[in-house]
Order: structure tokens, then C-alpha cells, then sequence
């Protein structure tokens, strides 16, 4: 399992892209967070935005099209794609992210 973060300008596009990963299984879940500000510098120019976080639980195998639907729809340019490789936690849990996605993935 990973856990990809990706951050969205405003609320409305953080929701729609959670919707839209997970109707599609391309994960078992994204949670929202709202992020408060984040400090930045872009071209050259320091910036301050409000920022919403999706932590999306999926498989490593799923990643690829993860991604690539993330950078379709994102509205930044270059949006933030990372994951974390999750190395263990509750097997159920864990079981039904694998489940979630889809088969193959």
C-alpha cells in the first residue's frame, strides 16, 4: 500500500478530484485536509495559499494511473504528486485498500 499526497487550490477541486479517483478505483479512499497556508516560492516570486491536502490510500501497482489522472485534471501546472510506501499497519485495513482498487492494481 501507498499513500499519495497531492494538494489543490481550493476546495471544490480537492473534492471533485476525490470523487472522481475513487469512483474510478484508482484508490480505496482520499481524505481531505484543509492545510491552512503554505509558503512557497514559484518562478521566482514567493507565494502564501490556502491549500487543501487529499491523502489517497491505493496500491504501488495503481500508481501510474493514479498519477496520470491527477495531472489531467489537476488545476496547477505542476501539481504536488507524492507517496509515502507504507511498510505495515492493520491487516484488515491494509486488506481493503487492496480490495478498493482496481483488480490487477
Amino acid at each position: 500500500m501507498i499513500i499519495v499526497l497531492s494538494t489543490y487550490p481550493d476546495r471544490r477541486s480537492a473534492e471533485k478530484s476525490a470523487s472522481e479517483i475513487v469512483e474510478r478505483r484508482l484508490a480505496a479512499c482520499a481524505s481531505m485536509i484543509a492545510t491552512g497556508r503554505s509558503y512557497y516560492r514559484w518562478k521566482g516570486k514567493m507565494e502564501k495559499r490556502q491549500e487543501y491536502l487529499l491523502l489517497i490510500k491505493t496500491t504501488k501497482k495503481a500508481y501510474t494511473r493514479l498519477e496520470r489522472q491527477i495531472k489531467k485534471t489537476h488545476p496547477h501546472h505542476v501539481p504536488e504528486i507524492i507517496f509515502i510506501e507504507v511498510k505495515g499497519g492493520q491487516r484488515d485495513y491494509l486488506e481493503w485498500v487492496r480490495k478498493s482498487v482496481i483488480p490487477g492494481f
